[in-house]
């Protein structure tokens, strides 16, 4: 049986909070990676889970980051990669240091956990890499530039990802989120429309992508709430 351990990379107080409290609820161990682990110390406690610091544009700090998962918890058995970054504004005036970073956070350090995880789950023999994108993923934007630059470019690593992993049992997919998602501790109460995704019903979905037969896999699901346009 694959070891039932997820790292949860990028974590934080909104979706990647739910995919810890899902998995944990399946019995899963929870290992979660942030560059402030501060933040985590609530989510943490609640879900039994153990913190790491980790900045996803190092490949040093990525492998390490590996090496402490398996020696506490073992090799996860699933993946999500939730960090993005973005600068916003006129694309004539952009910082290109801040581009940089944002491609750097949001599609460079989705390969080096990729490639660390595809390495660790092809010797297991199994596994689940979980991308998470945005409406960013197929359509740029005005003044979002680097966004979609970053999004766009995780979405084609996760597209050859899967392309080239799943014959050998590990399941790659990319999730595109389709709108703005409920801030902690927000209801359907404070969102009668229906105009922002639920996290809660979002990690349910991932859950089900992790979970399904190999002979109906899911490579990508966009996920919308009632009240977006598209």
């Amino acid at each position: 049986m694959p070891n039932k351990t997820i790292l949860i990379v990028g974590a934080g107080a909104g979706l990647s909070a739910s995919l810890a409290r899902k998995f944990a609820a399946e019995d899963f161990k929870v290992a979660l990676a942030a560059r402030d682990t501060g933040k985590l110390a609530g989510l943490a406690s609640e879900t039994g889970a153990r913190t790491y610091s980790c900045d996803v544009e190092s490949p040093e700090q990525v492998g390490a980051l590996f090496n402490a998962v398996n020696a506490d918890l073992g090799d996860p058995a699933v993946i999500v990669y939730n960090p993005s970054f973005r600068v916003r504004g006129p694309f004539v005036e952009i910082d290109a240091e801040k581009v940089r970073t944002a491609l750097m956070v949001s599609c460079y350090g989705g390969f080096l956990v990729g490639q660390e995880a595809a390495k660790r789950m092809l010797q297991a023999g199994s596994g689940s890499i979980l991308f998470t994108g945005a409406s960013a993923s197929v359509k740029g934007y005005v003044h979002s530039a680097s966004f979609a630059m970053g999004k766009f470019g995780l979405r084609g690593l996760a597209q050859s990802m899967a392309r080239e992993l799943s014959p050998k049992n590990i399941h790659v997919a990319h999730f595109i989120i389709d709108g703005g998602i409920r801030g902690p501790g927000k209801t359907k109460q404070d969102d009668p429309d229906d105009k922002m995704l639920c996290p809660d019903a979002i990690a349910d979905t991932y859950w089900h992508i992790h979970s399904q037969d190999r002979s109906a896999w899911t490579w990508e699901v966009e996920l919308r709430p009632f009240g977006e346009n598209f």
